[in-house]
């Protein structure tokens, strides 16, 4: 059964790690040998915790034979993107210059999974300064697409969407300013989640200085999994409050409330914009799920969406052409 656990989701190792019935160290194991397995074929992890995870996971075995309480990712794998800080690792941002760069302290969404038990096994690629829909640079080169070596695992959280897909880690965080998260996950054929900004807290103790605004309104830290309910578990965990952050809400996470409307809208694509079928026909299917789940779905187009997207990458264009744009810049969070 330990070879296999790799293929198991947060949430089954979570609640067979709590009931006893299989140890940190078997999970963590079983997921370091299928890092050791698939990453020297797509490149996806870049910094792998191979000791030091091993290490965690007898601390959370120790732990759980105790008696102590057990966080909701207790013993689970994840990894994380090397564009956040990772205490006593280079954030690196895919930039050679920065391979020196050692975090003093975890991001939030480090400290935030760390807390909830989960244990760091690798941290995965991103282009140079995370600023482009492929993954590849000059410091750890390129990462394939799982699926297809001549297609894209796209970016900037390229490495993530690999590295989950593969089974790398029940988990993977990511971040997202203009698609990071989203367009990797399509790539890849796993699930990603862009919260809201001031869902999750953000901050990196190792940047020199603080991101521009444009940044600061548009970049969030989000995660990938392979299944919608390991979303779900890696969110709530991942968006508890952190003082270091000022755009942090206390925003409830969780189903609507009874008697209130279940509703969401469905956005066609605006005439200049080209959309495959395929993909068209894949969100009418998914519309008619939440139909079918009781939500009333509303097909409309957001006001002034090709004006907001042309304003947004103004806005990042003059801020890098200055340089002080965190996508052109040594302090990317993207």
């Amino acid at each position: 059964m330990t070879a296999a656990l790799w293929r198991w989701s947060a949430c089954k190792l979570a609640r067979a790690i709590s009931a006893g019935e299989i140890r940190s160290s078997d999970a963590v194991k079983s997921c370091l040998a299928r890092l050791q397995e698939v990453n020297p074929q797509i490149n996806a992890v870049v910094d792998v915790l191979h000791d030091e995870a091993l290490a965690e996971a007898h601390r959370a075995d120790t732990a759980a034979l105790r008696g102590e309480p057990l966080g909701p990712l207790h013993g689970v794998s994840v990894t994380i993107k090397i564009n956040v800080d990772c205490a006593g690792r280079a954030t690196t941002n895919g930039v050679a210059a920065f391979k020196d760069r050692i975090a003093p302290a975890d991001s939030p969404p480090v400290a935030n999974w760390r807390k909830a038990g989960a244990i760091v096994i690798g941290r995965t690629n991103v282009p140079a300064f995370s600023a482009r829909f492929f993954t590849d640079n000059a410091l750890y080169g390129r990462t394939l697409n799982p699926w297809a070596p001549d297609r894209t695992p796209g970016g900037s959280s390229g490495g993530a969407a690999a590295a989950v897909a593969t089974g790398i880690g029940a988990l993977a965080h990511g971040n997202d300013r203009a698609g990071s998260i989203r367009y990797p996950a399509y790539a890849c054929g796993v699930f990603g989640l862009r919260p809201t900004v001031g869902r999750v807290p953000t901050f990196e103790p190792s940047t020199p200085a603080e991101p521009t605004i444009t940044t600061q309104l548009t970049h969030v830290q989000g995660l990938l999994a392979r299944s919608i309910s390991d979303l779900r578990l890696g969110l709530t965990a991942m968006a508890a409050r952190d003082a270091r952050d000022p755009w942090w809400v206390a925003a409830p996470l969780g189903d609507i409330p009874s008697g209130q409307p279940r509703r969401v809208a469905l956005c066609n694509p605006p005439l200049s914009a080209k959309a495959d079928d395929a993909v068209i026909a894949a969100l009418k299917v998914a519309a008619r799920y939440l139909e079918a789940a009781g939500w009333a779905v509303d097909e409309l187009m957001p006001p002034h969406l090709e004006e907001a997207a042309q304003l947004f990458f103004s806005l990042i264009r003059t801020e890098e052409k200055t340089g002080t744009s965190i996508g052109g810049g040594s302090n990317d969070r993207k």
